[in-house]
């Protein structure tokens, strides 16, 4: 059986990459297995499926998170358009064009994944090589066994109950399998980055700091999949439902954070929430405060097999450069505190002209900022006319993890403790700075429990998480209808919308954005210098309430279909949860 490995190549001279390697072939495993640097790039090869067009560099990342009651998908026309716009508002079928690929690139993640776990323990260096080799042979089976929990992770929270491969192909009987419980799988995950957090380095124990999968990155994965195991579900009855053990899942969720907490040398909270994103995703530079627990290191070199679309697809557009795909719902924007700094991070009301002069944008048509052009340095991209801007995508933070545990807390004791209190705390100080949180946490368990289903959507929006925050909660046609109805009322200018600002006025050829008036209060006339904007109205409705969510079908949605080519592949599956 031969092992095609993917090598790409990265040179930043700010920013280490783990694909940085030299490329490998075609060679058969005996040779691959055979020595610790051959092994290191089998295992790098398995992380080169998280990264692309069909994975975290656009499909998985912008396209499935979407629609929720933070950001709309691409909207507009031609809708349906049998790929991105209907995945984005419910309508995807079996046919859908942008589900086949991404399906088969993560089950191939698992395939290579799964051959590093099966060859790996059995190299003679594993248990007779010296202690740096059999240091770093652990450290390679440990990450193999993450990859192939990220991968299955994607898998099960996209569609449901899968085949399940956890052995190499040429090792299995029956390569037309049927599908398995998802439950089945998460405790199998489970079980397998117990082991993997024992095999691998904490962040402060290696050498190089780049993005290859540490000790922290395998505990919060364990934590997160563990929530995912105690939530919410929907399952082949088509009802939304959780099973009665999930305590022990939330307990495991609880522990898992606990010990990351208790290891602040290797992840802290950046002392600015502006900074994560500035000075090191879009710096591209590794975080030096171990915040970003794990990020997707993109290869960079343009390339639609290993690099990303993030700040190109998405964010602030460079005159008719850029897609500006993701749009800030106007719900999400007045959910921010006016001195939470999360919403100027979050949220770009802006574009650019070519000659680098801002130009806002109307409130219906807000982007998201977390990727945008005009914070990437190392090298410069704000003028560049490239689709491919070599962005890593983060998919675990410190602060993910604090909210996880306060939630863990809150659930197994029916009732926030005060550790639950101090961990949502100290997200929110950083989020006001200087400032006085104005909220006051709530001590009682069902107002807790929504005080962190918002907070969680403050600290993690745009990131991927909240559509399948909200279905382990049970609560996603909830917050989409609750969202609807609000999105309705700002257009009708019903009360409390009606004393908002119909019309923002930015200034003209100016370098930064400023405004003359205020997002809270009502607008008056444009002053001399300035132009007017549209804000609060009913360009609302035409923009936005006709596309949001507009095919979600509660009991069916909560999943994509099957694509049509893999039913097709393996006439044993089969198409459920009403997408027949």
């Amino acid at each position: 059986m031969a092992l095609c490995l993917a090598g790409y190549l990265m040179l930043t001279s700010s920013c280490n990459k783990y694909l940085e390697v030299t490329p490998v072939s075609s060679f058969d495993p005996s040779f691959v297995f055979d020595n610790v640097p051959n092994a290191t790039k089998a295992v790098l090869g398995a992380y080169a499926d998280l990264t692309g067009d069909q994975a975290y560099g656009i499909r998985v990342s912008m396209y499935y998170p979407y629609d929720n009651d933070e950001m709309m998908g691409q909207g507009g026309t031609p809708y349906p358009d049998n790929e991105r716009r209907d995945i984005a508002h419910y309508r995807a079928n079996a046919n859908n064009t942008q589900l086949a690929a991404p399906f088969a690139q993560l089950y191939n993640g698992i395939e290579r994944a799964n051959m590093c776990i099966y060859y790996i323990p059995k190299m003679n260096l594993y248990t007779n090589g010296t202690e740096n080799d059999k240091k770093e042979l652990r450290r390679l089976h440990g990450e193999a066994l993450t990859l192939r929990a990220q991968y299955y992770l994607e898998l099960l929270r996209n569609w449901g109950d899968l085949p399940a491969h956890f052995e190499p192909a040429f090792l299995e009987t029956d390569l037309y399998k049927n599908k398995t419980d998802r439950d089945t799988i998460y405790n199998r995950l489970i079980a397998d980055l117990a082991v993997a957090a024992d095999l691998l380095p904490w962040r402060t124990q290696t050498s190089t700091k780049d993005e290859r999968i540490t000790q922290g990155a395998a505990r919060a994965l364990r934590a997160r999949i563990a929530l995912y195991r105690g939530g919410y579900a929907l399952r082949k009855s088509r009802q939304m439902e959780r099973k009665a053990d999930y305590l022990t899942y939330y307990k495991i969720a609880r522990d898992e954070c606990e010990i990351i907490m208790n290891r602040r040398g290797d992840h802290n909270l950046n002392p600015s929430y502006q900074s994560v994103f500035k000075d090191f995703v879009c710096a591209r530079r590794v975080d030096t405060y171990g915040e970003i627990i794990w990020e997707v290191g993109m290869a960079g070199g343009s390339s639609a097999a290993g690099d990303s679309k993030l700040g190109y697809y998405n964010g602030p557009r460079w005159g008719s450069t850029g897609n500006a795909a993701l749009t800030v719902l106007p719900t999400y924007f007045y959910s921010f505190d006016s001195l939470d700094t999360r919403r100027d991070v979050m949220c770009a009301p802006y574009e650019f002209n070519t000659n680098g002069t801002f130009k806002a944008r109307p409130l219906q048509q807000m982007v998201d900022g977390k990727f945008r052009r005009d914070w990437m340095s190392n090298p410069v991209s704000i003028s560049s006319v490239a689709q491919y801007f070599g962005l890593n995508w983060p998919l675990i933070r410190f602060s993910d993890v604090l909210l996880m545990y306060a939630e863990a807390e809150n659930e197994l004791n029916s009732g926030p403790t005060a550790n639950a209190i101090a961990a949502v705390k100290e997200v929110r100080k950083r989020a006001f700075g200087n400032n006085t949180d104005p909220v006051t946490v709530p001590t009682a368990y069902q107002d807790f429990f929504a005080f962190v289903v918002k907070e969680r959507s403050l600290e993690l929006g745009g990131e991927g998480h909240r559509k399948y925050d909200l279905i382990r909660w049970n609560l996603l046609a909830t917050k989409l209808n609750e969202t609807k109805q609000t999105l309705a009322d700002m257009a009708a200018k019903k009360a409390p919308w009606n004393t908002y600002p119909a019309n923002m006025y930015f200034k003209n050829n100016s370098t930064e954005l400023i405004w003359s008036n205020s997002y809270y209060k009502p607008s008056t006339s444009a002053p001399s210098g300035y132009t007017s904007v549209a804000w609060i109205g009913t360009a609302i409705n035409t923009t936005l309430v006709t596309y949001f969510a507009e095919s979600f079908t509660p009991n069916k949605s909560e999943l994509l279909p099957i694509p049509q080519s893999v039913l097709d592949a393996n006439k044993i599956l089969t198409q459920d949860y009403g997408h027949n």
